[in-house]
């Protein structure tokens, strides 16, 4: 019986028993059958979660491009690799073959080391989903660079920050991106986030819009003609298991974002593995994730996963609404998509139009529909199975991190019955468990509690890059032994998992993990603002939506309330960047406080909720008085 792909819930008991029970033997069995190495391990496990120590597959030597590319050439060379669909749909869809992939990769990896990038350096790439931004982050891969790609929708104050923060030596980036109707100058963020950015000596600039753009002697060059005259051969540099792959940008519930640092070896396998599971991949299957690349979704699932399985992955530029709301469903009937992976938030958006944008697409394609981001509510589960699915194609609700590296818990298609909300089961070799306030593993079914995991599985980041103590103190100091996600969740009957969203303060918007520390930090530095508090409500779209409760100065009495709502939000765009706005703001006379300080969000929620049936005793904090003001103002 292969571990590697699993086609029915009695053989997923059987892998899973055998997976907890020798993790070890089990991932080196899957690490040795699947994957090229230069040299085997010594070891394939040692771990201290005390430390927090793990490292999987010591000594051993490998190139995680060879795994995704050189390998597939002899029987897939000419295969499709990525399906580029542009923002346009008239500008026709681009297919680059594993031999197109390989000598690209090959040939901006030349460019790179030409530009004086070796291995462990840092290279930040802030690109649209536009090929050349897959082909960067494997350029840096084959030469053994460590890539960390920012969100090309993150301010300049944003991209700036987590460039710094890994010394970054080269920025990738492009003259502009489209979105849907807007066409958005990129590069112009890129030079107010390098004034402030000593450590990059170069910055390759990427055509994309043709837009005007002022490009800085000795810093910028334009990335084509770099490509024309380089080699198209590069020899994959061999980098151990443990080496850092790329370092990756989360958001911090205190203060500045997270570089989590997930290395190669352990990765390579648990994300080839995961995704050929999770989506029940075949040979002929055309796969397509929606997420950006800029976030950890798109790193696993749509470049390392499937290119590691020699799978077609789709990158899509574009917007779901454009040019209409009927583009996604266009899009599979159009490339015959096989698998659909996106967040809850965009089946949200799309539930809401007219079901003609659905119904006029062939999409019988499909064989597997995901979610990703955040729980999924039954309302879009249903909606989704539905006129999607068609009934007929069952849907994995993925509960996983960046942190993570890969899906943790889901439902293997065709295999675990699916209950909608619920993420089910942990997929071979996770072993979660929920525990109580009181630091006690929670035994049993019918239980709630806080989700941690109690052994490593490969894919996991090794540390916080240059802060190791930040590390352990957030996911390691909770509970002993145990990796703390963050994360609240349920057991039920039978032992399947629902996730019930964060414990600390991050909330999820649209899929995107916001750590409210920042965005209080960008509001507070308002002359007017005296200080600030930001939680989540429930929003029929994005699942959460930010609602800030605001304490102006004494100079802010009397000043026009519209106007400073606007410059508010303006001011965490220009800190954070769009996605961070929030949707209601309320000035407030105080907020409400315990006696050593600190604000009371449990409260705050429950009000922007509406949920104030129950908000507890009050009388213990150190102004109950503000709570009833709150109330009575609050935005309904």
């Amino acid at each position: 019986m292969s571990n590697y792909h699993i086609k029915h819930l009695e053989e997923y008991w059987q892998v899973y028993r055998k997976s907890v029970r020798n993790p070890e033997n089990f991932w080196e069995e899957i690490a040795e059958e699947h994957f090229l190495w230069r040299k085997k391990w010594d070891k394939v496990l040692s771990w201290d979660f005390s430390k927090p120590e793990v490292k999987w597959f010591e000594g051993a030597q490998l190139n995680i491009t060879e795994n995704c590319i050189d390998r597939h050439l002899a029987t897939r060379g000419d295969k499709t690799a990525i399906l580029f669909e542009p923002n346009d749909p008239s500008e026709g869809a681009q297919h680059i073959t594993y031999k197109e992939l390989h000598e690209r990769v090959s040939t901006m990896a030349n460019v790179l080391k030409a530009q004086g990038v070796e291995k462990g350096d840092r290279v930040c790439i802030y690109l649209p989903m536009i090929p050349e931004l897959a082909v960067a982050l494997l350029a840096c891969a084959r030469i053994g660079a460590v890539h960390s790609v920012v969100f090309a929708g993150f301010s300049a104050t944003a991209l700036a920050t987590r460039i710094n923060d890994c010394d970054c030596k080269m920025v990738i980036c492009s003259d502009g991106s489209y979105r849907g109707k807007k066409k958005i100058d990129l590069k112009s963020i890129v030079d107010e986030a390098l004034e402030s950015c000593p450590g990059v000596t170069t910055n390759l600039v990427v055509q994309r819009t043709g837009g005007e753009v002022t490009m800085k002697e000795g810093r910028d060059i334009w990335l084509q003609p770099l490509l024309d005259q380089a080699d198209t051969v590069c020899k994959a540099t061999v980098m151990d298991a443990e080496d850092s792959l790329f370092i990756l940008y989360t958001s911090g519930s205190t203060g500045k974002p997270k570089g989590m640092v997930h290395t190669t070896g352990g990765y390579m396998v648990y994300t080839a593995y995961s995704f050929k599971n999770v989506f029940q991949y075949r040979e002929n299957d055309v796969y397509w994730c929606t997420a950006d690349i800029g976030w950890i979704t798109g790193h696993s699932y749509i470049v390392y996963g499937p290119l590691c399985n020699g799978a077609t992955t789709v990158m899509f530029e574009g917007v779901p609404s454009y040019p209409d709301y009927g583009r996604f469903w266009e899009i599979v009937e159009k490339h015959k998509i096989t698998q659909f992976y996106t967040a809850p938030t965009a089946i949200r958006a799309l539930a809401k139009e007219n079901l003609d944008y659905v119904e006029k697409y062939d999409l019988s394609s499909l064989k597997v529909l995901g979610t990703v981001g955040e729980p999924i509510n039954e309302e879009a589960w249903h909606w989704y199975n539905d006129h999607v699915g068609k009934k007929n194609s069952p849907i994995v609700d993925t509960w996983w991190q960046t942190e993570t590296g890969g899906i943790m818990i889901s439902p293997i298609p065709y295999s675990t019955p699916t209950i909608p909300t619920f993420a089910t089961l942990p997929l071979p070799g996770i072993q979660p468990t929920l525990m109580d306030e009181n630091a006690q593993e929670i035994k049993g079914n019918q239980v709630e509690g806080r989700l941690c995991i109690k052994f490593p599985w490969p894919s996991m980041a090794r540390t916080i890059y240059g802060n190791h103590e930040r590390y352990r103190d957030t996911y390691f100091s909770a509970y002993k032994g145990m990796y703390f996600t963050g994360d609240g969740a349920r057991r039920d009957a039978v032992g399947y998992y629902r996730i019930t969203g964060r414990v600390d303060d991050v909330i999820i918007v649209s899929g995107h993990n916001l750590g409210t520390a920042p965005i209080e930090d960008a509001i507070n530095e308002h002359p007017a603002v005296a200080e600030s508090a930001i939680v989540g409500f429930p929003h029929d779209i994005k699942g959460n939506a930010l609602y800030g409760y605001i304490t102006l100065k004494e100079t802010g009495e009397g000043r026009d309330q519209d106007n400073l709502r606007k410059e508010i939000n303006q001011l965490i765009t220009d800190r954070i960047g769009p996605i961070a706005k929030l949707d209601k703001i309320q000035f407030t006379n105080g907020l409400p406080k315990t006696r050593s300080g600190k604000i009371m969000r449990r409260i705050l929620r429950k009000i922007a909720g509406k949920d104030t049936g129950n908000l507890g005793d009050t009388s213990t904090l150190l102004n109950p008085e503000v709570v009833q003001d709150i109330m009575d103002n609050a935005l309904v």
